[in-house]
């Protein structure tokens, strides 16, 4: 890749050639051009502006087309940014489509499961105290099987559901099997891991870990496996403003003795 180390200017006719899927051909070839690194130091597609070419505008602009494309589809790179996980639609257990804005306004706490793990009991045990404890007060769990740690998720969705629902009668929403890391992973994962990277990279670890979001759809904190929903209920707590109506009870009364 191209890093803040290059220079601001500098040719860039063999890095086109080898960013296209087919050379250039002479006639589309620009006879003067300078890629220049854009403030961030990240490419940008919007650079093709820049070619000043002695060809026909027709070739020009289907040159400026196709190395747009390949060079999107080659870095994953888009202009369509999201900003928030109320960008992304997912599907429930059943298979129904789930757009995430309808959670707009709450506090979600959103974990990729297992029904096999040796932290299942004590997950789903405490995700459920959480859950009853706070779902009136705005916090939604929203749980997201997945197979990719030691195989220990390996039931269809109906077995999936069975042990969450009848054996840890969970009450907060169970979604559609993914994946959370590789290029097959789901795209609200890939947001949650480019907004919130672990201790060593942006890769989920293994089952259960945690990702919570604020009202506004902000990704906040994330946390390791390992650590208990217990312990992150004064996070959520914070988020949903209950910290702030709890200080304020004991000021009010303090004041009225002074």
């Amino acid at each position: 890749c191209i890093s803040s180390r290059l220079p601001r200017s500098f040719p860039a006719v063999p890095i086109l050639q080898a960013l296209l899927y087919k050379p250039l051909t002479p006639s589309v070839i620009p006879c003067v051009f300078h890629f220049r690194a854009s403030p961030s130091t990240k490419i940008s597609s919007r650079f093709c502006f820049w070619i000043k070419p002695r060809v026909p505008p027709q070739d020009f602009n289907i040159f400026r087309a196709g190395f747009s494309a390949n060079f999107t589809a080659m870095t994953g790179s888009s202009s369509k940014q999201s900003s928030s996980v109320y960008d992304f639609t997912v599907k429930d257990i059943r298979g129904n489509d789930v757009d995430i804005s309808i959670y707009k306004g709450k506090v979600l706490l959103i974990v990729n499961v297992a029904s096999q793990c040796g932290l299942t009991n004590s997950n789903y045990t405490e995700l459920n105290g959480v859950y009853t404890k706070y779902k009136d007060q705005g916090l939604e769990i929203l749980a997201f099987p997945c197979n990719q740690f030691g195989g220990e998720e390996p039931g269809d969705n109906a077995q999936i559901a069975e042990v969450a629902c009848s054996r840890f009668k969970a009450e907060f929403p169970i979604f559609d099997k993914v994946e959370v890391n590789g290029s097959n992973a789901a795209p609200i994962y890939k947001f949650l891991k480019s907004s919130k990277g672990g201790l060593l990279g942006d890769g989920i670890k293994w089952n259960f870990t945690k990702f919570l979001v604020d009202k506004d759809g902000n990704v906040v904190d994330r946390y390791a496996p390992t650590t208990s929903p217990l312990s992150i209920e004064k996070d959520v707590k914070k988020l949903l403003g209950l910290l702030d109506s709890l200080k304020q009870q004991h000021i009010i009364p303090s004041l009225l003795v002074k």
